[in-house]
């Protein structure tokens, strides 16, 4: 396994909007026509060029974090509507949200059907921590180890390739308050209309990152960094054969083939620079 080099962790500066943008899904409010995307996603694991073109963008507020996404995709299809579903096992966007000793993870396909996972470093849960909720309680039986998404073969095979080892996975944990929209540019689950792609559109408020953030300050304060992970996994068939695993394109390549690794997510310094918006907007 060679990871890629640190240094290669892209950094966005994500400004401040004076006003939300519509959360219609179609990123057409004026806010996401100002914001500045990221460049094109690349393959997680070697940073060479993907199939489709995928970019993502940010901006925050006092409420929330507002992130976009746009998908070039010509035959968009997703199938899986049950919140929770494994929507990775079609296509879909993500973000991860790391909060040092958990992560937060979200997925999303063509048809705005949601996953969410809040996973805890099973270093870091204990009795009288803040994870010792409920919701996030292995003892009950929510909770399932989880060591991370490579083939976790030989000396890695039960701990993983990530240094801190095995984490805590709580599915059934949804992240208070998240608002979402999707839309789709073209037709959903037809072959025979060549479609531009689709648009994912997220609010994630404060109030609801609480428990990832722990002592962080909410929102965040001019110069704060957090580390997001932006990808997208697509399902490819090609001669009748569906390619596996499912190609990943991400903002910052990781060169291993696992999203949990958060030390290669994209960080994010938010800044108190309000966006520039067209006049009259």
């Amino acid at each position: 396994m060679t990871l890629l080099p640190l240094a290669g962790v892209v950094r966005y500066t994500c400004l401040r909007t004076a006003r939300p943008p519509a959360l219609n899904g179609r990123l057409d409010d004026p806010v996401w026509s100002a914001v500045r995307r990221s460049p094109r996603f690349s393959d997680m694991t070697t940073g060479g060029p993907a199939v489709y073109d995928t970019r993502a963008a940010a901006v925050w507020d006092e409420q929330a974090l507002y992130i976009g996404f746009w998908v070039e995709e010509p035959y968009p299809s997703a199938e899986l509507t049950e919140r929770d579903s494994i929507i990775f096992t079609e296509n879909d966007v993500e973000v991860f949200i790391d909060g040092g000793d958990c992560y937060y993870e979200l997925e999303m396909n063509a048809l705005g059907t949601i996953y969410e996972v809040l996973f805890v470093w099973r270093d870091a849960w204990r009795r009288g921590s803040r994870f010792d909720i409920p919701e996030l309680d292995p003892d009950v039986g929510n909770g399932f180890t989880f060591a991370g998404d490579d083939d976790r073969s030989g000396a890695t095979f039960w701990r993983g390739s990530h240094p801190r080892g095995v984490r805590w996975a709580f599915p059934t944990w949804d992240l208070p308050g998240l608002r979402w929209a999707v839309h789709v540019d073209g037709a959903l689950n037809d072959p025979a209309v060549v479609s531009r792609g689709w648009t994912a559109e997220l609010a994630i408020p404060w109030e609801g990152l609480r428990l990832v953030a722990g002592e962080r300050t909410l929102p965040p304060r001019d110069g704060d960094v957090w580390r997001l992970f932006f990808g997208r996994f697509q399902k490819l068939v090609l001669g009748g054969h569906e390619l596996q695993p499912h190609p990943a394109w991400v903002w910052t390549p990781h060169g291993v083939a696992d999203t949990h690794q958060p030390e290669r997510w994209t960080t994010l310094e938010f800044s108190e620079t309000t966006l520039e918006l067209p006049t009259g907007a």
